[in-house]
């Protein structure tokens, strides 16, 4: 199989065509993706036909799988995929209905913070013939070359606090959230941690902005008025549309992206009558951090130029 990858015109995404992901991958075709992610921001493997441990199998290719703290709708076999699912069966919910329905990092909330998500689209909703369910991203490469120097300056060095609670407790205040509230035993699990506001992207080497609505809740360098100012500012300026790319799904796209420089959110535009059903696995970044949070040295990784379509 030879990889090609069709980069879109503008700003994040590229489709990658070459590929089945049910089959093992190879050492150098692994190290192309991971380039090509961290260039591209999100990759579209379209027309794949995967089980749970297919799809947990490419996964593993890119870090640790994490099995969520929220121990819910998972693989009975292969607990590290998840089912993101509105669809209701015996009066019983496949999945979780409500994931990512605001603009996030997944992970941030982790001493060790997530590479890569990976997301099998099953089954997808069309109206009109038009998909239902898109996924919105932001380039966070884009949005920190954008800020001003004086904002640049002002964030060098700072750190923000991210709380896993802060997103649960604000999806589960929706109208008709199906989320249990977290155990005591579920929070301590996932305690406040501080990352870096300004992160050097692993691959690029570039500086990312990280600092997300859904999980950031204070700088810790500054005070609580100053941060709630900072990030205010940061949440809205990341999130213009310069800076935003949406993927419309088709059933059988496998779609992976870089957590690391973007953000993103899942659109909920459709009824509980149009069923969607989505596998998932979130790729920890111990490829390129140790658990303490210090970064690993550089990987050598390919060109793509011989990859592009």
């Amino acid at each position: 199989m030879t990889i090609r990858i069709e980069p879109h015109v503008e700003g994040l995404g590229a489709r990658v065509l070459g590929l089945d992901l049910s089959q093992p991958l190879s050492p150098p075709d692994r190290l192309l993706l991971i380039a090509a992610l961290g260039r591209h921001g999100v990759l579209c493997y379209p027309n794949q036909q995967l089980t749970p441990r297919q799809l947990r199998d490419f996964s593993a290719n890119f870090g640790t799988l994490e099995i969520n703290v929220a121990g819910a709708y998972q693989d009975a076999e292969h607990p590290e995929v998840m089912t993101l699912s509105n669809i209701v069966e015996n009066g019983k919910p496949l999945g979780l209905s409500d994931a990512g329905q605001d603009w996030h990092t997944d992970m941030s909330y982790s001493k060790t913070i997530a590479f890569s998500n990976v997301l099998y689209g099953m089954r997808i909703p069309v109206r009109n013939g038009e998909p239902l369910g898109c996924t919105e991203f932001c380039d966070m490469h884009a949005a920190y070359r954008g800020l001003s120097p004086e904002w640049k300056q002002k964030i060098q060095g700072t750190t923000a606090l991210h709380d896993f609670a802060k997103f649960w407790d604000k999806m589960r205040s929706q109208p008709g959230s199906t989320r249990k509230p977290l155990t005591d035993a579920q929070r301590a699990a996932k305690p406040p941690v501080s990352h870096p506001v300004v992160l050097t992207h692993p691959i690029t080497r570039e500086p990312v902005l990280y600092a997300n609505p859904g999980y950031a809740i204070r700088i810790n360098e500054m005070s609580e008025e100053e941060s709630a100012r900072t990030l205010d500012y940061l949440f809205a300026h990341q999130l213009q549309d310069q800076y935003r790319y949406r993927h419309r799904w088709s059933e059988g796209d496998v779609l992976m992206w870089d957590n690391l420089g973007t953000i993103h959110n899942a659109v909920a535009d459709y009824t509980p009558q149009e069923p969607r059903l989505i596998k998932r696995c979130q790729v920890m970044a111990d490829l390129f951090f140790n658990a303490d949070g210090s970064a690993k040295p550089a990987m050598s990784l390919p060109s793509l130029q011989g990859a592009y379509a």
